[in-house]
């Protein structure tokens, strides 16, 4: 019988080794559902880095099976192995691949990168852009101001100023247009605060429309803390004293957990609320029901500088439907808690 030559293995092996990969990488199921115009962006990166990785699992496994299997020590074979002092096509080979992949994965990273607002205007370049801040002061410095004002009103010119600000700004294609909808974003030891400054608005979960541009400008009071949306495929740390941003659209209606995925404390594994994704009139509708709130409340304002998060949180708990003796009485887990569940 003829026996079947090792190159016509080799390409049989080829082709079932890159089936099973496409197919494990297209269908792996490893990540949440996809509510962002951002995350079929990650998505289609990860799709490529679970296929290669499979390719190279099996290659490596497979060599590893085999070789126990080929050269096993026979039963009575006492003799040493022969001698492998290199084998230079081998080793260029396995270093190339690998180096091929690595560059590859980098230039398609950055494209992902890219197209997301990673290198637009006051993205991670450093470029300048226009933050609610003072000078040396963070976006929670203003939230005072913003306390008082009424519906439409907004800071003084003269509490804004250029700075360097880290995340994601606009992609590629709304670079030149202002978002619809804007929330500076607070995360403390142990909660999540959303203000929204062209209404007023302070709550302990996040409200946005659906298919609207909106942008997150997001600091910390205390500690580093990170805002993460799994749902969105968007993380960025809040950095006390570094204003960074999140510009993204949703595009699925629902309710998504935001966790902080920096360890900030004893009771970080608490720091968790949620953004509710509206349809554009129900989020009108929020947005009356809640500038109607704003104008019957009263918020005392407290000098930040010297302000506790549990006092600062006495401060606006009108606003997150909470007592000032309920705020003093609970603890950084409580508030985090009563902050996720803020209607």
């Amino acid at each position: 019988m003829k026996q079947i030559p090792a190159p016509f293995w080799t390409l049989v092996l080829g082709i079932a080794v890159t089936l099973i990969s496409l197919w494990v990488g297209q269908n792996h199921n490893l990540l949440p559902v996809q509510a962002s115009e951002q995350a079929p962006l990650v998505d289609d990166l990860f799709d490529v880095m679970v296929t290669i990785g499979t390719a190279l699992f099996i290659v490596v496994q497979g060599a590893i099976v085999y070789s126990l299997i080929r050269f096993r020590q026979r039963k009575g074979d006492e003799t040493d192995g022969p001698p492998i002092e290199g084998n230079l096509p081998l080793e260029a080979f396995w270093t190339a691949i690998p180096s091929i992949i690595v560059v590859g994965l980098g230039l398609y990273s950055v494209v992902v990168f890219q197209e997301m607002g990673g290198f637009s205007p006051g993205g991670h370049h450093g470029h300048g852009a226009m933050v609610a801040m003072a000078p040396q002061q963070s976006v929670i410095d203003v939230a005072p101001l913003m306390a008082q004002m009424g519906p439409g009103e907004n800071v003084d010119a003269d509490v804004y100023s250029k700075a360097q600000v880290y995340g994601f700004g606009a992609s590629p294609l709304l670079q030149l247009n202002q978002p619809d909808v804007t929330v500076n974003v607070t995360g403390m030891q142990f909660a999540w605060i959303f203000r929204y400054p062209d209404t007023g608005i302070t709550d302990g979960e996040l409200h946005i429309p659906v298919g609207k541009d909106v942008q997150l400008n997001i600091e910390a009071q205390d500690v580093i803390h990170s805002f993460w949306v799994p749902q969105f495929r968007l993380k960025q740390d809040a950095l006390p004293g570094e204003p960074a941003e999140l510009r993204f659209v949703a595009t699925r209606e629902g309710t998504y957990p935001v966790v902080c995925a920096e360890l900030c404390g004893a009771y970080h594994g608490g720091m968790r609320t949620q953004v509710i994704v509206h349809s554009p009139e129900d989020y009108a509708d929020w947005v009356a029901s809640r500038v109607a709130e704003v104008q019957t409340t009263t918020t005392v304002a407290q000098p930040l500088e010297t302000a506790t998060s549990a006092e600062y949180l006495a401060a606006i708990a009108p606003d997150l439907a909470k007592s000032p003796v309920q705020i003093a009485q609970m603890d950084h887990a409580q508030m985090a808690q009563g902050a996720a569940q803020n209607p």
